[in-house]
């Protein structure tokens, strides 16, 4: 059986004349534009009830997508749910916007147009869609560190359209953090980093929002710190913070998705002790004593390839949003390493130790400690 197949010309001419235009994708490609006069009705509603959308089955129905296939589909099956009078739109909507016809905005808040025109390659994601992307809008991750893991991270969650990132450092940019920070500029330098990385994220998504706290994360004000937070990574570069932003995860039981480098190496891993104890492991339960000083230089000490943070961060900010959206197969019991000369990674895998200082189950929190005096081996 073929349906009538007809131009955009002879749609509008028809649509002039009292026919019924209906386009048939989803809202997201419909926030593009549509061809102006047209009625929004997804097919799988269309399929769904037709009569609901289209009462009477005598009158002049033309149904429109993006290049043709779904509209042709349509038609052919209102015309087996008993509709005489269907055709559908040769070329879709690609064809209409290039012969230059009237094209229109769907009904909508700017704000509505903004979320379905920037998240509109997540929004095809099945696994995110329009419900995980209002998720990630709804969702606070706190980002210790606004240096070389923090700068690729914010820059990718920021992006992803997370609602709200609360970033925490006390530094100031400096010329040598630039070759590898790459979220600060020339203009930066001598502002808070916390400062430059909000100034430049807004820039990039201006509809989220970015707390700047130009403070060091110590045990007095971590518990808030951590408030309403759903994820932490870890951009830091010491280990007393790691070994506190570990013992603060576990007591307010949130996912902590931690990284370092040194040199050309790095390695990220999630610990989610805190939600799942005696199953998933903590960082403790990796290192439950800090190596020697001479054993973990920093990257002022030791230096650092500029992209290699890049890589270890945007790792990360895979990671955040998949514990965010609930999908995949998180780095949770694993150690995933690299090494950026050879290219190659490997992965060890992680058990939770049944004598760990602060994740046994049934354990209750021990308290904070002085990190700085745990890791110096006073």
């Amino acid at each position: 059986m073929r349906i009538l197949e007809i131009s955009p010309e002879l749609a509008l001419q028809r649509l002039s004349e009292g026919a019924v235009l209906i386009d048939v994708r989803q809202p997201l490609e419909r926030a593009g534009g549509m061809a102006e006069g047209a009625r929004g009705i997804t097919l799988a509603d269309l399929q769904a009830d037709p009569a609901a959308h289209l009462p009477q089955q005598h009158q002049d129905i033309l149904l429109i997508c993006q290049t043709g296939k779904r509209s042709a589909d349509a038609a052919l099956f209102l015309h087996a749910a008993g509709y005489a009078n269907v055709a559908w739109v040769a070329g879709g909507t690609v064809a209409w916007r290039a012969q230059q016809l009237p094209l229109v905005q769907p009904p909508g808040t700017a704000e509505d147009r903004d979320f379905h025109d920037r998240y509109s390659r997540h929004l095809l994601l099945p696994q995110v869609g329009e419900a995980g992307q209002r998720l990630l809008q709804r969702s606070r991750v706190l980002v210790l560190g606004a240096g070389g893991l923090g700068s690729p991270a914010g820059f990718y969650l920021a992006a992803a359209g997370v609602g709200q990132l609360r970033f925490v450092d006390d530094d100031r940019v400096e010329r040598s953090n630039l070759h590898r920070q790459i979220v600060h500029t020339e203009a930066g330098v001598g502002q808070f980093k916390v400062d430059s990385a909000r100034e430049r994220l807004l820039a990039l998504n201006p509809s989220i929002t970015i707390e700047a706290i130009a403070e060091r994360a110590t045990s007095a004000n971590i518990d808030a710190l951590m408030e309403g937070v759903d994820v932490v990574l870890d951009g830091s570069d010491n280990f007393p913070l790691r070994y506190l932003l570990n013992d603060a995860c576990i007591k307010h039981a949130t996912p902590l998705v931690y990284a370092a480098i040194e040199r050309f190496d790095g390695q990220v891993s999630v610990f989610d002790a805190g939600r799942q104890r005696g199953v998933a492991p903590c960082y403790r339960c990796l290192f439950p004593q800090p190596p020697p000083p001479e054993f973990a230089p920093n990257c002022a000490e030791a230096g650092v390839l500029g992209v290699l943070p890049g890589l270890a961060g945007v790792l990360q900010a895979t990671e955040v949003l998949k514990l965010l959206l609930g999908i995949g197969e998180p780095l949770t019991g694993r150690l995933l390493r690299f090494d950026a000369l050879e290219m190659r990674f490997r992965e060890t895998r992680l058990s939770p130790d049944p004598h760990c200082a602060v994740c046994v189950p049934g354990q209750d929190f021990p308290g904070y400690i002085d990190y700085a005096a745990f890791c110096s081996g006073r």
